[in-house]
């Protein structure tokens, strides 16, 4: 008897796959966050935030999920090879920690990662999906805005320049 042959993948599928199994789309927007999957970049309102491998994989991990809960067994499967001898709930601890230090984020009262006693983490931001950047329409609606007030301050020095030279 033979046993079958199971496929092989390469690199590139094998990313690809990865990639389509985190997320619907390139982009993924949380609260002021918005996450470039393919990039592995993290943007907080349009300026970019440093992520360790392992926090970036961990907040990977739970966008996947997104409000169900995220077991800290898988958490130990997605971040570190079988093969690996750390201690595996002391170093789970501390990426969530450190996710929870890079989203400004508490334990106590969470906005994005919540913890699930006894079985993992969850979690509980609202999370919208784009094949867009997010960031860049809230940048150019800022830009937008200092343009109309730029625009309102200096019509309205002409007009005090224009009252004032009307009177000599």
């Amino acid at each position: 008897m033979s046993t079958p042959r199971l496929p092989t993948r390469s690199p590139e599928q094998h990313e690809v796959l990865n990639n389509a199994t985190i997320a619907p789309a390139r982009y993924i927007c949380f609260g002021a966050f918005h996450l470039d999957v393919k990039k592995e970049e993290l943007f907080k309102d349009g300026t970019r935030v440093k992520l360790q491998g392992k926090v970036y994989q961990a907040l990977l991990a739970l966008l996947q999920k997104p409000g169900e809960i995220v077991t800290r067994e898988e958490l130990r499967m997605q971040l570190w090879p079988s093969d690996t001898h750390v201690n595996y709930d002391a170093n789970v601890n501390t990426t969530v920690n450190k996710l929870r230090q890079v989203l400004g984020d508490s334990p106590d009262q969470p906005a994005f990662v919540d913890t699930i006693p006894r079985k993992g983490y969850s979690f509980v931001g609202k999370v919208r999906y784009g094949d867009q950047p997010f960031f860049r329409t809230a940048i150019l609606s800022k830009w937008f805005t200092a343009a109309v007030v730029v625009l309102v301050i200096a019509s309205m020095l002409f007009g005090a320049a224009l009252v004032l030279y009307a009177h000599r």
